[in-house]
């Protein structure tokens, strides 16, 4: 199974999860990445076979990320959209597929206002899942597929 494939199976099964119980909360505590408003895209610059060149190399996403105040404008718009409780410093921008495992860096449907402290528990997760991706043991496509579990299930 493709991994757009795959993701799209995701999808479909959290959007049948999100009509029965829908996303947004006031300030009480995590919550889930929409599958609707973010599905997660891929950069298509980054491929199983250049991984060595792209997201295994040191500091190759600081050449990708997006700019701060492209990020904030994006959260303020998100934190609406998502009718989430709290100051936006309660909030990281946070790319549903990361950065680190070949995530787009500015579409909007790839990035979500995801609530501290679970927006940096989840970075130890996804550097862990990058180091096993450039170590061998994980492919590219199972590690993105095991984070947009994780961002729509486990917030």
């Amino acid at each position: 199974m493709s991994l757009r494939a795959a993701l799209v199976a995701v999808a479909l099964i959290l959007l049948g999860i999100a009509i029965v119980s829908p996303h947004g909360s006031s300030s009480k505590g995590p919550y889930y990445a929409d599958p609707t408003r973010t599905p997660g895209v891929l950069n298509p610059d980054v491929t199983q076979a250049n991984i060595d060149t792209t997201i295994c190399k040191h500091g190759w996403t600081r050449t990708i990320r997006p700019p701060t105040s492209y990020t904030n404008d994006l959260k303020r718009k998100q934190v609406r959209e998502y009718a989430v409780g709290g100051a936006l410093d309660d909030y990281q921008e946070d790319h549903l597929i990361s950065l680190e495992l070949g995530g787009h860096p500015t579409d909007p449907r790839n990035l979500w206002p995801e609530p501290y402290p679970r927006a940096s528990e989840v970075d130890s997760i996804e550097n862990e899942l990058n180091a096993r991706v450039c170590s061998g043991q994980l492919s590219l496509e199972q590690a993105q597929l095991k984070e947009s579990q994780l961002k729509h299930r486990d917030g």
